[in-house]
């Protein structure tokens, strides 16, 4: 008899996916192919396709102190527990939505509760929420409790990072259950030619949807390594637009926002550019790049559960002049456009065919 799965999803979106959303559609895939599309039904917390009211989130906010974070209610738990009592298994994708763990276990739910950890949500919101916003510590602390009952009552939790295991039996006293890293499908890529060398003036390439670390991430560059480099500075990401025009520093490089098809700026550029400081999880920008072969400077936290080798990948950088340094050493001593290390680290570990067996193994 197959295991029927009740999928949570976050939301139901159209377009280009952040990083977030990439890995949330990787997970039902993996999930499907594990259990067979057919016995799998998905449930989607928010639709974008039939927007958000304005009364729609004034009734969503007086709910965060209570741990319901948007989109959820008492009586929308209630629901889910009664549809999902026709399930084996109920896959919660993103912790955010530990009420439902909650909910289920309560009532007695005798299925198997799944919760995937994108991030311990605490660090990932304090990252994102501008230090203005008004009930920024009252969602803060609702995206700590909901991580809090999904390792209260979830029969298996899964992390993409040791990293973020190991702050949650911090935190919480449970570790996961499994870990299993951020992947992407395989980008068949056209035939390369080693010899096409990195230009003595690089094409550099960040990646970044628009949201406060990237683009703290984005202009801390153009402040600090920019001035002190002659390079070839592009900015693609989701709403990176928005950025532009908030912006003047941003004016000086070029922005290509909302790109359809990322491989032509990819295969183009001589270096990925990742100085990202802050976050949880992992940067599906440095898979995405890893997956292209890129050759990659990026922080600890761009690195961040990775099984990186700094000098093949290109460089490790966390400061302005290891970023100058390094940008400097490819101008001056060119190799390979194409990184064949990154692309075969991706294959191995980082693509959907190599993480494929975990899921089979979690949902066994």
């Amino acid at each position: 008899m197959s295991k029927r799965v009740l999928y949570i999803w976050y939301k139901y979106s159209q377009g280009i996916l952040e990083g977030g959303g990439q890995v949330s559609s990787r997970n039902y895939r993996m999930v499907c192919r594990a259990v067979g599309e057919e016995n799998v039904e998905s449930l989607f917390i928010h639709d974008d396709r039939k927007g958000k009211s304005l009364v729609t989130k004034l009734l969503a906010a007086p709910l965060f102190p209570f741990g319901y974070y948007y989109g959820l209610s008492p009586h929308r738990v209630r629901a889910i527990v009664r549809q999902a009592q026709a399930y084996d298994c109920v896959f919660i994708d993103r912790s955010l939505f530990g009420q439902i763990a909650k909910g289920l276990r309560r009532a007695g739910y005798q299925g198997r509760i799944i919760t995937f950890f994108h991030n311990c949500e605490r660090t990932y919101f304090d990252a994102r929420l501008p230090r203005h916003l008004p009930l920024r510590n009252v969602v803060l602390r609702c995206a700590e409790a909901n991580d809090r009952l999904c390792c209260r009552y979830a029969d298996s939790v899964v992390t993409l990072t040791r990293r973020d295991s190991d702050q949650l039996r911090t935190r919480f006293g449970r570790e996961a259950d499994a870990v299993i890293p951020v992947s992407m499908p395989d980008a068949q890529l056209p035939e390369t030619d080693a010899s096409v060398l990195t230009r003595k003036r690089p094409v550099c390439l960040f990646l970044g949807a628009y949201f406060r670390a990237n683009n703290e991430a984005i202009l801390w560059f153009i402040r600090e390594v920019l001035p002190h480099v002659d390079i070839r500075m592009r900015v693609v990401g989701r709403g990176m637009s928005r950025l532009q025009q908030e912006s003047a520093e941003l004016k000086q490089v070029e922005v290509l926002s909302d790109v359809p098809d990322l491989q032509p700026v990819l295969l183009d550029a001589d270096l990925v550019i990742l100085p990202v400081f802050a976050g949880s999880g992992m940067k599906v920008k440095t898979c995405e790049s890893l997956s292209y072969g890129r050759n990659i400077l990026g922080t600890d936290e761009a690195f961040a559960g990775y099984e990186i080798e700094d000098d093949k990948v290109g460089a490790r950088c966390n400061s302005a002049e290891e970023f100058i340094a390094a940008i400097r050493s490819f101008a001056e001593n060119p190799r390979p456009r194409f990184n064949s290390w990154s692309r075969e680290l991706f294959l191995q570990r980082y693509s959907h065919k190599a993480v494929q067996a975990q899921f089979e193994d979690l949902l066994r």
